[in-house]
């Protein structure tokens, strides 16, 4: 297949973000051909790179949130903070067509890489804007991952928990990649108005309001003065039929039957007991509200019975609708996700996950190692018209770095100092 019919071979994306989100964006534009050019400031680089050695993520000799997030892309080490250094970042500016970063804004103020600065040098840029807070407000310059600004700030911590459980932290992420999602489609937009008009566009969004986002159903009830009923427990739910169950082989899934009409049926005959269907303590909705220990207690028991693998095949005939609950690491043998194309292999024993769009007929561009610190920082400025007595001046005052001289690159946390 020709990279012709990839729909964003030949934009330019410059990544001038940090950690997640911004950067997880410029990553699904190039799986569909962009070329993604990252700034990052010498010698470290994004300290995103190095988030798997914060206690508590899991253990590996690889920095693998920096392979997730930053594949395929160039990497330039530049120090924004010297004046030569942004005269290259413009140079970039005015060649490329979409600019994202997730800087503050009293940073992008500092760092002079807001809207109007860079709009000034390339009125057809797309710029592409993630706060914690929004661009409003009192906690407009606060800083925020997406475990404070997506997670907990709209509510999803206080719920998902159950009665006789404490909120429970999100996973590394959790919120950052779908706002990545959401940030990439208001991209999109702007490239398709730019197609249009000629002109660029400021496109804006933040972790706090994908965050309310995703947790829409409830806040929109809380807007109407819907009443939230009490928590609950596995055990004392008020919808036995929406819940988990372990199998014989301590195996978890959860059934999600929303249509009683069919599904409650449906599951009795799946549970080899027809004559629940019927039974005035769980016929209805509310019966099985009143009886939800007694009616859960049963399910137990039935389920404990058999192994996973039965009751797959058990669902499947009675078409009762439920899903496996697998820990993170059991995930990756997902069948189902495999064949579907949701891991995408960089290389023979290290495989990504895929972004989750696809568009028929388009073949994503094939994951490439995420790259070192300033792995294309010459590369780049010799493509922007700098001399090798330019860039040698710029590398030896510090204001850029040569990834391929250094020592910083992407390597095993054994040799590494922490």
């Amino acid at each position: 297949m020709s990279d012709s019919n990839r729909p964003l071979d030949g934009i330019r994306v410059i990544d001038c973000g940090t950690y997640i989100a911004g950067p997880a964006a410029a990553v699904v534009l190039s799986d569909f051909g962009a070329e993604v050019i990252k700034i990052e400031r010498p010698p470290f680089g994004d300290p995103y790179r190095y988030l798997s050695l914060v206690p508590g993520m899991p253990i590996s000799p690889l920095y693998y949130c920096w392979v997730l997030d930053d594949r395929n892309k160039k990497s330039v080490a530049l120090d924004l903070n010297d004046p030569a250094a942004r005269e290259a970042l413009l140079k970039l500016v005015a060649q490329a067509d979409v600019f994202i970063t997730n800087y503050q804004p009293q940073l992008a103020k500092r760092f002079r890489v807001e809207y109007d600065d860079l709009a000034r040098v390339n009125p057809r840029l797309i710029y592409g804007h993630l706060t914690g807070y929004g661009l409003a407000g009192a906690e407009t310059d606060k800083p925020g991952y997406d475990m404070t600004a997506y997670w907990a700030r709209s509510g999803m911590m206080a719920a998902m928990h159950s009665a006789d459980a404490e909120p429970v932290q999100s996973p590394a992420g959790f919120g950052d990649h779908p706002t990545a999602m959401a940030l990439a489609a208001g991209i999109l937009l702007g490239l398709y108005r730019r197609a249009i008009t000629g002109q660029g566009m400021n496109v804006t969004t933040s972790l706090m309001a994908n965050g309310a986002w995703a947790n829409a159903c409830g806040i929109q009830a809380a807007l109407v003065g819907a009443q939230f009923p009490p928590k609950w427990t596995r055990r004392t739910t008020v919808n036995p039929i929406v819940n988990h169950y372990v199998t014989r082989d301590q195996q978890r899934f959860i059934t999600c039957c929303l249509d009683p009409r069919k599904d409650w049926p449906n599951l009795c005959r799946a549970l080899d007991h027809p004559e629940w269907i019927d039974d005035s303590r769980f016929v209805t909705p509310e019966a099985r509200r009143a009886n939800g220990p007694l009616l859960v207690a049963m399910i137990d028991a039935v389920v404990a019975a058999k192994d996973m693998s039965e009751w797959k095949d058990i669902f499947r005939r009675h078409e009762v609708i439920w899903g496996p609950v697998p820990r993170t690491d059991e995930v990756i043998a997902d069948a189902q996700m495999e064949v579907n194309g949701v891991f995408a292999e960089i290389e023979p024993g290290l495989r990504t996950v895929a972004n989750p769009l696809n568009i028929a007929g388009v073949e994503k561009v094939k994951p490439r190692m995420a790259p070192e610190v300033g792995r294309h920082t010459v590369e780049v400025l010799e493509s922007l018209g700098y001399g090798k007595a330019a860039i040698d001046d710029l590398l030896q005052r510090g204001a850029a770095m040569d990834g391929n001289q250094s020592t910083t690159e992407l390597q095993p946390r054994r040799d590494r100092s922490q």
